[in-house]
């Protein structure tokens, strides 16, 4: 049987806008993460900075090139590169700044106000 229903179209992801006090980008984070955009060819995408269950401390960043903003999420553009955060994560970042060291033991680095405690890595800590 042949439906004349349209289908409807997707509904946009409804995020939220937010400002530079969630999470702050770096010069140096932000042009690294923008050649990481134009090099997988997003020149238009995000920067998704989550907080997951694990690391040598109990928590530890996740970071993720994406297409575009999910529901609930938190929109933030910091020195021209536009980062989201999901709700549950913004609880643990807020008022951190991401910075791209590049050197030998370098990469990015979150210094984070609401870490107890970090591990010598820098890339986990609890709260």
């Amino acid at each position: 049987m042949i439906s004349n229903v349209a289908a409807k179209p997707a509904a946009a992801p409804a995020f939220r806008t937010g400002d530079e006090r969630l999470v702050k980008l770096t010069e140096s984070a932000a042009k690294k993460v923008g050649a990481l955009l134009t090099k997988q060819g997003r020149p238009n995408g995000v920067l998704r900075v989550a907080v997951v269950g694990g690391g040598c401390s109990g928590l530890q960043y996740k970071m993720d090139l994406q297409d575009a903003p999910a529901n609930r999420d938190i929109l933030v553009e910091s020195a021209g590169v536009r980062v989201v955060v999901d709700p549950k994560s913004a609880l643990y970042v807020t008022g951190s700044e991401l910075d791209y060291l590049d050197a030998l033991d370098g990469g990015f680095k979150v210094k984070n106000p609401n870490a107890a405690t970090s591990c010598s890595c820098g890339e986990s800590f609890s709260a």
